[in-house]
């Protein structure tokens, strides 16, 4: 018996445990990380401009270190609430090996689930300011006049926010992965 394609499920109920969206809590696996410990922020919106408000946002970084393998535990999920606002706690990555003797610069991956949406939509938050954006490969396909929408902004002290619009004006780079 073949079991039913789900675009977000079968599991969609453990997103209600919202500790997936800190990943320095107490009592995970990163605690007493030495690290710059940072606040991703945003806001997820459809083709006009209302907030997505059942989606699903998950990420996995590099750890302090540039490396994904290493001792810190980079994946998270965040559910969006009532505004299609989202937020993960976490650190700061380092920039990580790229193909050949490429350097990609600090980043944390995205995906997106939500209701609508056939495969899960996947992005990137560069952080604004970073010199390695200027020579990022992934960066340095997308058109100039569409970066910006890959490039996290500085918010209160220690966040940094990326909003996603899923279609029209604005949309955000998705990767084709």
């Amino acid at each position: 018996m073949s079991t039913a394609h789900q675009t977000v499920g079968p599991y969609w109920h453990l997103l209600e445990y919202e500790g997936w969206n800190d990943l320095l809590r107490e009592d995970g696996p990163n605690t007493g990380m030495a690290a710059e410990a940072i606040t991703l922020a945003g806001r997820v919106t459809d083709g006009a401009g209302a907030p997505v408000t059942d989606a699903q946002i998950e990420i996995w970084q590099a750890g302090p270190d540039g490396r994904y393998d290493g001792s810190f535990h980079g994946f998270g999920r965040a559910r969006t609430d009532e505004a299609g606002r989202f937020r993960f706690r976490t650190v700061k990555p380092s920039p990580v090996p790229g193909r050949g003797n490429a350097t990609q610069a600090p980043h944390i991956q995205l995906q997106v689930f939500a209701r609508g949406l056939l495969r899960h939509l996947t992005t990137r938050a560069y952080f604004a300011g970073e010199a390695l954006n200027g020579t990022d490969p992934l960066l340095a396909v997308v058109p100039e006049e569409r970066r910006g929408t890959l490039i996290a902004q500085p918010g209160a002290p220690g966040e940094w926010v990326l909003d996603i619009r899923l279609r029209g004006d604005g949309e955000t780079v998705f990767l084709d992965i």
